[in-house]
């Protein structure tokens, strides 16, 4: 009975189905029947296929990758844990808190760093005060711009005047100092701006860039020329300056603490670049390269570190602790499939200065677009120069050009890759061009300060 039961009820089904669609196709009163026939054959003979594919294909759209990203975190923090415990105990704790402390604090009655950002008030006084006796008619347009010209030339040129001439700086207090100088001057710069624009606009258009501390009320220009409004927009997450900021309703205790979070690498760090002395000292290619390899693991894990201590943790803390806003302080640079596309997400606070100040202020001069966006590169390049060469006290330009390399790396990577290759060509660029330069600074310093003295 079962072999006729198997050998029939097939045979029986397929032939009624046949029917039934014969019968669909001359008669529509049968439509409804044949498609709850078909689910019913469907379950009796166990059909279980269909055209469907891979989840890990790019054309099945599927996206939830979570579980695999934890997977990935997991495996890189085990699979670095035993280098970790291997550096411990070969080397000891080379980075401590007291030596960090005296990075900073070389001479204990010397506090040249930490004197330099007190001096920094100084400039952003000056700015205020010419903003003011603009407002008022005491000075012209002319005077103001040259007096504004002055200052922020003096902010990039006094401080690193006493970084090269005071020994006592040390190359992480210069870091810091020009750092915190840069920023001012980028912000002093868009101050000035927007003011400028408030004094060209009538007095309907200048309302509608009006803002004041509360979320309440709000002032107009000249109203927000104050000290409380100048040093909010200073210590304020950002680097454009506006008459009405975004406020958040109140400060979250619990979102402050969990932005607490900082880690260093530079333990993982110091043996492999003091290794790598001596084979760049002899030009040795092979063991280059292969120091070089070494030092892209620890150091592009510091740089995502610090991107995520700076850009996450640090950036919301201060925009907690003022209430500020306006929180998107990078966007998905990681899926970067070109070098201008990264450029463009992975620091939005710059980015949002070069493109209101710089890049768009050149386009209404009648710069093409090209010409702007070099522009824009060569003005990164020198800052990014300024910062590591003053501090190092010397000129080598590994930053300069690292960054004007961009250039035909974005035309190449725009032109030639796309997609997965053009994202793995960026994240190629990052993990490989970084430690290059921290290889050729670390190898000239040490070449120019601790080998004379060997000598």
């Amino acid at each position: 009975h079962m072999l006729i039961l198997c050998f029939c009820c097939p045979l029986f089904i397929h032939t009624v189905v046949h029917i039934f669609y014969a019968a669909q196709s001359s008669n529509k009163k049968f439509s409804t029947l044949s498609v709850w026939l078909g689910i019913c054959v469907s379950a009796i003979c166990g059909l279980c296929h269909k055209t469907q594919q891979s989840l890990l294909s790019s054309a099945s759209g599927y996206s939830n990758y979570r579980g695999v990203l934890n997977w990935c975190v997991v495996m890189l923090v085990l699979s670095n844990a035993r280098l970790f415990l291997e550096n411990l105990l070969r080397y000891g704790i080379l980075v401590d808190p007291i030596q960090v402390i005296s990075l900073f604090l070389n001479d204990p009655y010397s506090w040249p760093a930490a004197c330099l950002v007190i001096v920094s008030n100084v400039f952003i006084l000056v700015a205020l005060y010419t903003e003011r006796q603009l407002s008022k008619g005491s000075f012209t347009e002319l005077v103001g711009f040259l007096v504004h010209c002055t200052n922020m030339a003096v902010m990039l040129t006094f401080p690193a005047a006493v970084v090269l001439l005071v020994p006592s700086v040390t190359p992480v207090g210069g870091v810091f100092v020009l750092g915190t100088y840069t920023i001012l001057f980028l912000k002093l710069y868009s101050y000035k701006d927007v003011n400028m624009w408030c004094r060209e606009l009538s007095t309907v258009k200048a309302k509608k860039l009006a803002r004041s501390l509360s979320c309440d009320r709000q002032v107009c220009y000249p109203g927000n020329l104050t000290i409380r409004d100048m040093y909010y927009f200073v210590f304020a997450p950002t680097l454009c300056y506006e008459l009405n900021f975004p406020r958040s309703p109140n400060i979250r205790m619990s979102f402050l603490l969990r932005r607490l979070f900082l880690l260093s690498f530079h333990q993982w760090m110091i043996p492999i670049i003091q290794s790598s002395m001596k084979p760049l000292e002899d030009m040795d290619l092979s063991r280059m390269t292969e120091r070089l390899l070494r030092l892209a693991v620890p150091n592009h894990l510091m740089w995502l570190m610090f991107f995520y201590w700076f850009f996450h943790s640090s950036l919301n803390f201060t925009a907690e602790l003022l209430r500020f806003g306006d929180r998107q302080f990078y966007k998905d640079w990681w899926n970067s499939e070109s070098v201008t596309y990264f450029w463009q997400n992975w620091n939005i606070p710059v980015h949002k200065w070069c493109l209101r100040h710089f890049y768009k202020p050149l386009l209404r001069r009648g710069f093409s677009k090209k010409v702007s966006q070099s522009a824009v590169f060569f003005l990164s390049a020198f800052f990014h120069e300024y910062l590591v060469s003053v501090p190092l006290r010397m000129f080598r330009l590994w930053a300069f050009m690292g960054m004007m390399a961009q250039l035909p790396l974005a035309w190449f990577v725009g032109h030639f890759l796309r997609g997965n290759y053009g994202n793995a060509a960026v994240w190629i660029s990052i993990i490989i061009g970084q430690p290059f330069a921290v290889l050729m600074y670390v190898h000239d310093y040490y070449v120019l300060h601790y080998r004379q003295e060997a000598d």
